[in-house]
């Protein structure tokens, strides 16, 4: 019964953390104090800060689970080399770096 109970107790926590977590922050304004920012510096998401490393790692883990259903052990490593080959070929080879930045 403690067993359950702790389980649903950690997964309720766990979900609320995540859904407390991802919600967008919202800057407040009031009405006596205006003030304009300029240039005010972008904070980078987790996945912007490490796009490149993380879709590399993505392709390389994706051949190696097709490299190991394919061919065991053996196979599992050719496959993570191919997935990272191509991951990094995709990555600073083929995908368009700069976008266009809209300006207001």
């Amino acid at each position: 019964m403690k067993r359950g109970l702790t389980i649903i107790l950690l997964s309720l926590f766990l979900i609320s953390s995540f859904a407390i977590s991802f919600q967008p922050i919202v800057p407040t304004a009031s009405a006596q104090t205006r003030t304009t920012v300029r240039y005010r510096r972008h904070k980078r998401s987790f996945w912007q800060k490490h796009r490149d490393k993380l879709t590399v790692a993505g392709t390389a883990a994706t051949g190696a689970g097709v490299g190991a259903i394919a061919g065991g052990g053996k196979g599992a490593a050719i496959g993570t080399a191919v997935g990272a080959g191509s991951g990094a070929l995709y990555t600073y080879k083929l995908r368009k770096r700069h976008r266009r930045v809209r300006r207001y």
